[in-house]
């Protein structure tokens, strides 16, 4: 599987940074979610051999980065937009989990002639509560970072899928195993995410695959009312999902 690392720099300056591995079109472009990168979705680029396959990692994620002053919802389709525009020919198949998701709904509205399908996992109109987002700066300010090693971070994260990926993406530095993002960035990006964005997402004409877990974080009523609310929604349920391991 022959891939190569690439960098665009984005109209504010922010870098980011994408792999794209070689196949044939239409591509694949896969955005990770909240605090995770692209080198996620490596497994599951190995499982479409043949098929070009381009995993971003958005801004203040993964090897983008790290610190952007801008972490509004636009400038994450911007990213998203400029990757696509640079490296695919005609219209791709556009995946997202979570956040990723939302970006690539956001996307979808915005730019109908760049995308031929979306596939979204765990996805909705808007995510979380205030509430939510303070557990989970709470959480994330919680990291004894830096990690010592490898099982000093597993111990600590945990052994789920989210938790491992972590662990393998982890940055190497004198002092020992840093996250490749900011807590306060995760926070600044959270806080867009919690508006309702029925307008985009009835503006979304590209057929979309809505993927949700059966432990995943949203109702049966928003499951229902979102995919109620889009234009060409194929809703698929993951019994025993959880909203990381869709």
């Amino acid at each position: 599987m022959e891939q190569t690392s690439c960098v665009i720099r984005a109209g504010d300056g922010v870098e980011i940074s994408y792999v794209v591995i070689d196949g044939s079109e239409p591509a694949i472009v896969i955005l990770h979610g909240l605090a995770g990168s692209g080198q996620e979705f490596l497994s599951t680029a190995r499982a479409l051999p043949g098929r070009k396959i381009i995993l971003v990692d958005q801004r203040g994620h993964g090897r983008s980065t790290r610190l952007p002053s801008d972490t509004s919802r636009e400038a994450f389709v911007n990213d998203v937009v400029s990757v696509i525009e640079g490296e695919a020919s005609g219209p791709v198949h556009l995946v997202g989990h979570s956040m990723g998701a939302h970006t690539a709904m956001l996307a979808a509205a915005a730019h109908p002639n760049l995308m031929r399908t979306l596939v979204l996992l765990e996805c909705g109109e808007g995510s979380g509560s205030d509430q939510e987002h303070a557990a989970l700066s709470e959480y994330f300010h919680s990291w004894p970072v830096p990690f010592s090693d490898r099982s000093a971070a597993s111990k600590f994260l945990g052994d789920g899928p989210l938790q491992r990926a972590w662990v393998d993406d982890m940055e190497h530095r004198e002092d020992g195993l840093h996250p490749r993002f900011d807590p306060e960035v995760m926070v600044a990006a959270l806080t867009p995410l919690a508006e309702p964005r029925w307008t985009e997402w009835a503006r979304v004409q590209a057929p979309a695959l809505v993927v949700y877990a059966g432990d995943g974080m949203f109702t049966e009523e928003q499951k229902a009312q979102f995919v109620e609310r889009g234009n060409d929604v194929t809703r698929v349920d993951l019994p025993g999902g959880s909203h990381d391991a869709s």
